[in-house]
Protein backbone atom coordinates (compact mmCIF):
# COMPACT_ATOMS: atom_id res chain seq x y z
CA UNK A 1 0.00 0.00 0.00
CA UNK A 2 1.50 3.16 -0.89
CA UNK A 3 0.16 6.97 -0.07
CA UNK A 4 1.42 10.02 -1.62
CA UNK A 5 1.35 13.02 0.93
CA UNK A 6 1.53 17.00 0.18
CA UNK A 7 1.79 19.43 2.83
CA UNK A 8 1.57 23.14 1.78
CA UNK A 9 -0.35 24.53 5.20
CA UNK A 10 2.26 27.02 6.18
CA UNK A 11 5.71 27.89 4.60
CA UNK A 12 6.78 24.30 3.36
CA UNK A 13 5.66 22.62 0.42
CA UNK A 14 6.13 18.87 0.90
CA UNK A 15 5.38 15.61 -1.12
CA UNK A 16 6.44 11.85 0.10
CA UNK A 17 5.51 8.72 -0.72
CA UNK A 18 5.25 6.16 2.26
CA UNK A 19 4.05 2.67 2.54
CA UNK A 20 2.12 0.73 5.15
CA UNK A 21 5.43 -1.26 5.48
CA UNK A 22 6.81 2.10 6.99
CA UNK A 23 8.91 2.82 4.19
CA UNK A 24 9.60 6.27 2.96
CA UNK A 25 9.95 6.06 -1.01
CA UNK A 26 10.69 9.37 -1.55
CA UNK A 27 10.11 12.64 -0.63
CA UNK A 28 10.91 16.40 -1.66
CA UNK A 29 10.84 19.58 0.85
CA UNK A 30 10.45 23.20 -0.30
CA UNK A 31 11.14 25.48 2.43
CA UNK A 32 10.11 29.24 1.40
CA UNK A 33 13.06 31.75 1.81
CA UNK A 34 10.99 35.04 1.43
CA UNK A 35 9.67 35.32 4.63
CA UNK A 36 12.52 35.91 6.43
CA UNK A 37 13.05 39.78 5.58
CA UNK A 38 9.40 40.15 7.41
CA UNK A 39 10.48 38.03 11.11
CA UNK A 40 7.10 35.65 10.15
CA UNK A 41 5.10 34.48 7.40
CA UNK A 42 3.29 36.34 5.06
CA UNK A 43 0.16 34.24 3.85
CA UNK A 44 -0.43 35.64 0.46
CA UNK A 45 3.68 35.25 -0.21
CA UNK A 46 3.20 31.69 1.08
CA UNK A 47 0.26 30.96 -1.00
CA UNK A 48 1.69 31.78 -4.14
CA UNK A 49 5.02 30.43 -3.45
CA UNK A 50 3.20 26.46 -2.98
CA UNK A 51 1.58 27.22 -5.61
CA UNK A 52 4.48 27.77 -7.63
CA UNK A 53 6.13 24.72 -5.95
CA UNK A 54 3.77 22.02 -5.63
CA UNK A 55 3.95 20.40 -8.87
CA UNK A 56 7.99 20.40 -8.67
CA UNK A 57 7.84 18.57 -5.60
CA UNK A 58 5.76 15.66 -6.35
CA UNK A 59 7.48 15.09 -9.33
CA UNK A 60 10.52 15.04 -7.68
CA UNK A 61 8.88 12.69 -5.35
CA UNK A 62 8.57 10.62 -7.56
CA UNK A 63 11.49 10.91 -9.58
CA UNK A 64 13.40 9.73 -6.07
CA UNK A 65 10.85 7.13 -5.93
CA UNK A 66 11.34 5.28 -9.50
CA UNK A 67 7.93 5.47 -9.60
CA UNK A 68 4.91 7.27 -11.60
CA UNK A 69 1.40 8.45 -10.22
CA UNK A 70 -0.19 5.29 -11.28
CA UNK A 71 1.34 3.07 -8.96
CA UNK A 72 -0.31 4.95 -5.87
CA UNK A 73 -2.94 3.49 -3.80
CA UNK A 74 -4.35 6.93 -2.73
CA UNK A 75 -3.50 10.68 -2.05
CA UNK A 76 -3.35 12.83 0.66
CA UNK A 77 -3.12 16.15 1.76
CA UNK A 78 -3.10 18.82 4.52
CA UNK A 79 -6.62 20.09 4.75
CA UNK A 80 -6.45 22.39 7.29
CA UNK A 81 -5.92 23.79 10.12
CA UNK A 82 -3.66 26.34 8.82
CA UNK A 83 -3.03 29.11 6.53
CA UNK A 84 -6.35 28.89 3.99
CA UNK A 85 -4.16 30.00 0.46
CA UNK A 86 -1.85 27.24 0.69
CA UNK A 87 -4.33 24.48 2.23
CA UNK A 88 -6.02 25.35 -0.78
CA UNK A 89 -2.95 24.43 -3.17
CA UNK A 90 -2.34 21.11 -1.71
CA UNK A 91 -6.05 20.31 -0.95
CA UNK A 92 -6.84 21.16 -4.85
CA UNK A 93 -3.42 19.07 -6.34
CA UNK A 94 -4.34 15.92 -4.33
CA UNK A 95 -7.96 16.33 -5.62
CA UNK A 96 -6.45 16.79 -9.38
CA UNK A 97 -4.75 13.49 -8.58
CA UNK A 98 -7.64 11.60 -7.45
CA UNK A 99 -9.52 12.69 -9.63
CA UNK A 100 -7.92 11.68 -13.17
CA UNK A 101 -6.36 8.50 -11.37
CA UNK A 102 -9.67 7.53 -9.86
CA UNK A 103 -7.87 6.97 -6.62
CA UNK A 104 -9.00 7.98 -2.95
CA UNK A 105 -8.47 11.33 -1.61
CA UNK A 106 -7.71 11.71 2.27
CA UNK A 107 -8.24 14.42 3.84
CA UNK A 108 -5.24 14.67 6.29
CA UNK A 109 -5.60 17.06 9.74
CA UNK A 110 -2.10 18.74 9.75
CA UNK A 111 -1.86 18.31 13.25
CA UNK A 112 -2.66 14.66 12.76
CA UNK A 113 -0.25 14.21 11.07
CA UNK A 114 2.28 15.43 13.45
CA UNK A 115 0.41 13.34 16.32
CA UNK A 116 0.99 10.71 14.38
CA UNK A 117 4.60 11.26 12.77
CA UNK A 118 6.95 9.28 15.74
CA UNK A 119 4.27 5.89 14.67
CA UNK A 120 6.51 5.44 11.83
CA UNK A 121 10.02 5.47 13.11
CA UNK A 122 8.57 3.92 16.61
CA UNK A 123 7.06 1.00 17.82
CA UNK A 124 4.58 3.19 19.59
CA UNK A 125 0.58 1.33 20.42
CA UNK A 126 -2.91 3.24 21.67
CA UNK A 127 -3.21 5.12 23.65
CA UNK A 128 -0.06 7.30 24.22
CA UNK A 129 0.14 10.93 25.51
CA UNK A 130 1.33 13.79 22.92
CA UNK A 131 2.84 17.12 23.87
CA UNK A 132 2.46 18.72 20.34
CA UNK A 133 4.34 21.47 20.30
CA UNK A 134 4.78 23.70 17.05
CA UNK A 135 4.42 27.17 15.61
CA UNK A 136 0.98 27.69 15.42
CA UNK A 137 -0.45 24.92 17.86
CA UNK A 138 0.70 24.13 21.71
CA UNK A 139 -1.69 21.10 23.34
CA UNK A 140 -1.34 18.26 25.36
CA UNK A 141 -3.85 14.96 24.15
CA UNK A 142 -4.35 11.99 24.51
CA UNK A 143 -3.76 9.74 21.62
CA UNK A 144 -6.70 6.76 21.80
CA UNK A 145 -6.53 6.17 17.81
CA UNK A 146 -6.67 7.30 14.67
CA UNK A 147 -8.71 9.67 14.56
CA UNK A 148 -9.89 9.52 18.41
CA UNK A 149 -8.24 12.37 20.68
CA UNK A 150 -8.91 13.77 24.19
CA UNK A 151 -7.57 17.66 24.58
CA UNK A 152 -6.09 18.02 28.26
CA UNK A 153 -4.76 21.43 27.70
CA UNK A 154 -4.12 23.94 25.06
CA UNK A 155 -2.07 27.02 25.10
CA UNK A 156 -3.94 30.49 25.73
CA UNK A 157 -2.82 32.38 23.83
CA UNK A 158 0.97 32.32 21.90
CA UNK A 159 1.89 28.71 20.65
CA UNK A 160 5.52 27.56 22.22
CA UNK A 161 7.11 28.01 19.00
CA UNK A 162 5.39 31.27 18.37
CA UNK A 163 6.91 32.70 21.41
CA UNK A 164 10.70 31.55 20.44
CA UNK A 165 10.19 33.50 16.91
CA UNK A 166 8.83 36.33 18.51
CA UNK A 167 11.40 36.34 21.09
CA UNK A 168 13.77 35.65 18.43
CA UNK A 169 13.03 38.80 16.47
CA UNK A 170 13.12 41.15 19.59
CA UNK A 171 16.82 40.31 20.05
CA UNK A 172 17.48 40.27 16.54
CA UNK A 173 18.17 37.06 15.43
CA UNK A 174 15.77 36.44 12.23
CA UNK A 175 13.61 33.88 11.11
CA UNK A 176 12.64 31.54 12.34
CA UNK A 177 13.76 31.82 15.68
CA UNK A 178 14.02 28.68 17.61
CA UNK A 179 17.31 27.20 16.33
CA UNK A 180 19.15 30.75 16.74
CA UNK A 181 17.71 30.92 20.25
CA UNK A 182 18.68 26.71 21.22
CA UNK A 183 22.69 27.42 19.22
CA UNK A 184 22.65 30.72 21.70
CA UNK A 185 21.41 29.20 24.60
CA UNK A 186 23.90 26.43 24.77
CA UNK A 187 26.32 29.19 25.66
CA UNK A 188 24.59 31.09 27.84
CA UNK A 189 23.95 31.33 31.59
CA UNK A 190 20.44 29.82 32.14
CA UNK A 191 20.20 31.27 36.00
CA UNK A 192 21.28 34.99 35.19
CA UNK A 193 18.04 36.21 34.39
CA UNK A 194 14.62 35.78 36.34
CA UNK A 195 11.70 34.78 34.49
CA UNK A 196 7.89 34.49 34.93
CA UNK A 197 6.06 30.87 34.84
CA UNK A 198 2.45 31.82 33.50
CA UNK A 199 -0.42 29.52 34.71
CA UNK A 200 2.11 27.70 36.72
CA UNK A 201 -0.74 27.71 39.78
CA UNK A 202 -3.77 27.16 37.39
CA UNK A 203 -4.46 23.43 38.55
CA UNK A 204 -4.93 22.08 34.95
CA UNK A 205 -3.10 22.05 31.83
CA UNK A 206 -3.28 24.60 29.51
CA UNK A 207 -0.52 26.62 28.91
CA UNK A 208 0.69 30.29 28.19
CA UNK A 209 3.57 32.19 26.80
CA UNK A 210 2.75 35.56 26.27
CA UNK A 211 3.71 36.80 29.69
CA UNK A 212 6.96 34.66 29.24
CA UNK A 213 7.72 36.77 25.84
CA UNK A 214 6.45 40.15 27.52
CA UNK A 215 8.98 39.69 30.33
CA UNK A 216 11.80 39.06 27.55
CA UNK A 217 10.67 42.39 25.50
CA UNK A 218 10.84 44.67 29.09
CA UNK A 219 14.62 43.06 29.53
CA UNK A 220 15.83 43.91 26.18
CA UNK A 221 14.24 47.03 25.99
CA UNK A 222 16.03 48.07 29.16
CA UNK A 223 19.56 48.22 27.22
CA UNK A 224 17.65 50.82 24.68
CA UNK A 225 17.92 54.39 25.70
CA UNK A 226 14.64 55.48 24.77
CA UNK A 227 12.79 52.31 26.06
CA UNK A 228 12.88 50.73 22.18
CA UNK A 229 13.36 46.96 21.80
CA UNK A 230 14.04 48.21 18.13
CA UNK A 231 16.90 50.71 19.61
CA UNK A 232 18.35 48.15 21.86
CA UNK A 233 21.93 47.15 21.41
CA UNK A 234 22.59 44.34 23.40
CA UNK A 235 25.99 42.56 23.76
CA UNK A 236 26.37 38.90 22.67
CA UNK A 237 26.94 37.02 25.92
CA UNK A 238 23.18 39.20 27.15
CA UNK A 239 21.45 37.72 24.26
CA UNK A 240 23.45 34.33 24.75
CA UNK A 241 22.24 34.33 28.40
CA UNK A 242 18.56 35.84 27.67
CA UNK A 243 18.04 32.81 25.31
CA UNK A 244 19.39 30.02 27.94
CA UNK A 245 17.03 31.70 30.33
CA UNK A 246 13.98 31.98 28.03
CA UNK A 247 14.56 28.28 26.47
CA UNK A 248 14.87 26.86 29.98
CA UNK A 249 11.76 28.26 31.17
CA UNK A 250 9.66 27.35 28.37
CA UNK A 251 10.75 24.12 29.04
CA UNK A 252 9.67 24.15 32.38
CA UNK A 253 6.24 25.27 31.81
CA UNK A 254 6.03 22.91 28.70
CA UNK A 255 7.57 19.78 31.23
CA UNK A 256 5.60 20.56 34.49
CA UNK A 257 1.94 21.04 32.44
CA UNK A 258 3.03 17.92 30.85
CA UNK A 259 3.83 16.18 34.68
CA UNK A 260 0.10 17.23 35.27
CA UNK A 261 -1.25 15.38 32.37
CA UNK A 262 1.25 12.16 32.98
CA UNK A 263 -0.49 11.42 36.13
CA UNK A 264 -4.02 12.16 34.69
CA UNK A 265 -3.01 9.75 31.47
CA UNK A 266 -1.71 6.73 33.97
CA UNK A 267 -4.40 6.92 35.74
CA UNK A 268 -7.16 6.73 33.16
CA UNK A 269 -5.24 5.02 30.44
CA UNK A 270 -3.26 2.41 32.42
CA UNK A 271 -2.33 0.58 29.46
CA UNK A 272 -0.59 3.65 27.92
CA UNK A 273 3.26 3.11 27.65
CA UNK A 274 4.49 6.41 25.57
CA UNK A 275 5.15 10.20 26.16
CA UNK A 276 5.55 11.53 22.74
CA UNK A 277 6.48 15.40 21.13
CA UNK A 278 6.50 16.30 18.17
CA UNK A 279 6.29 19.49 15.73
CA UNK A 280 8.38 21.78 14.87
CA UNK A 281 9.65 23.10 18.54
CA UNK A 282 10.02 18.86 19.70
CA UNK A 283 13.52 19.36 17.45
CA UNK A 284 14.67 21.68 20.44
CA UNK A 285 17.52 18.78 21.95
CA UNK A 286 17.65 20.46 25.27
CA UNK A 287 13.52 19.95 25.85
CA UNK A 288 13.72 16.65 24.31
CA UNK A 289 16.35 15.81 26.78
CA UNK A 290 14.04 17.23 29.33
CA UNK A 291 10.63 15.41 28.19
CA UNK A 292 13.10 12.32 28.03
CA UNK A 293 13.72 12.91 31.83
CA UNK A 294 10.54 13.29 33.21
CA UNK A 295 8.58 10.59 31.31
CA UNK A 296 11.78 7.99 32.81
CA UNK A 297 10.48 8.99 35.86
CA UNK A 298 7.30 7.94 35.44
CA UNK A 299 8.14 4.67 34.17
CA UNK A 300 6.89 5.94 30.37
CA UNK A 301 8.66 5.29 27.57
CA UNK A 302 9.90 8.41 25.43
CA UNK A 303 9.65 9.02 21.53
CA UNK A 304 9.84 11.88 19.06
CA UNK A 305 9.62 11.51 15.15
CA UNK A 306 13.43 11.96 13.92
CA UNK A 307 14.36 15.91 13.91
CA UNK A 308 13.94 16.37 10.35
CA UNK A 309 10.13 15.50 10.30
CA UNK A 310 9.53 17.68 13.57
CA UNK A 311 8.73 20.26 11.32
CA UNK A 312 5.85 19.99 8.39
CA UNK A 313 6.55 18.02 6.02
CA UNK A 314 5.33 14.96 3.26
CA UNK A 315 6.27 12.36 5.25
CA UNK A 316 3.97 13.02 7.88
CA UNK A 317 1.20 13.57 5.57
CA UNK A 318 1.70 11.04 3.94
CA UNK A 319 1.81 8.82 6.97
CA UNK A 320 -1.13 9.94 8.91
CA UNK A 321 -3.28 9.46 5.15
CA UNK A 322 -1.67 5.93 4.92
CA UNK A 323 -3.00 5.45 8.56
CA UNK A 324 -6.50 6.68 8.03
CA UNK A 325 -6.92 5.07 4.17
CA UNK A 326 -6.46 1.83 5.99
CA UNK A 327 -9.02 2.61 8.49
CA UNK A 328 -11.42 3.00 5.58
CA UNK A 329 -11.29 6.91 6.42
CA UNK A 330 -11.56 8.60 3.23
CA UNK A 331 -12.84 11.77 1.65
CA UNK A 332 -14.97 13.31 -0.88
CA UNK A 333 -14.14 15.38 -3.45
CA UNK A 334 -16.19 18.27 -1.98
CA UNK A 335 -14.87 18.33 0.97
CA UNK A 336 -13.91 21.71 2.04
CA UNK A 337 -10.10 22.97 3.54
CA UNK A 338 -10.89 24.17 6.80
CA UNK A 339 -8.42 26.84 8.08
CA UNK A 340 -9.44 25.61 11.63
CA UNK A 341 -10.11 22.35 13.21
CA UNK A 342 -9.77 21.25 16.36
CA UNK A 343 -8.24 18.00 16.59
CA UNK A 344 -10.57 16.95 18.91
CA UNK A 345 -13.42 18.09 17.40
CA UNK A 346 -16.85 15.49 18.26
CA UNK A 347 -14.44 13.93 21.50
CA UNK A 348 -15.58 14.57 24.95
CA UNK A 349 -13.45 17.22 26.93
CA UNK A 350 -11.24 16.25 30.34
CA UNK A 351 -12.96 16.73 33.20
CA UNK A 352 -12.63 20.91 34.43
CA UNK A 353 -13.08 24.17 32.48
CA UNK A 354 -10.48 24.36 30.09
CA UNK A 355 -8.56 21.17 30.97
CA UNK A 356 -7.66 18.11 33.25
CA UNK A 357 -7.77 19.41 37.15
CA UNK A 358 -5.19 18.28 40.08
Amino acid sequence: MIVLGIESSCDDTGAALVTDQKEILGEALQSQEEHKQYGGVVPEIAARAHLEHVDEMISVCLQRAHMDLSQIDAVAASAGPGLIGGVVVGVMSAKAIALALNKPFVAVNHLEGHALCARIAHPIEFPYLLLLVSGGHCQILVVKNVGEYQRLGTTIDDAAGEAFDKVAKMLGLGYPGGPMIEKLAAVGDDRRFTLPHPLANSGDCNLSFSGLKTAVRKIAESYASDGDVAHAILPKQDVADICACFQMTATECLTSKLERAIKYFKQHYPTGQHVVVSGGVASNIYLRGKLKDLAERYDLDFAAPPIRFCTDNGVMVAWAGLERFRLGLTNDLDFKPRPRWPLDENAPKAAGAGGVKA
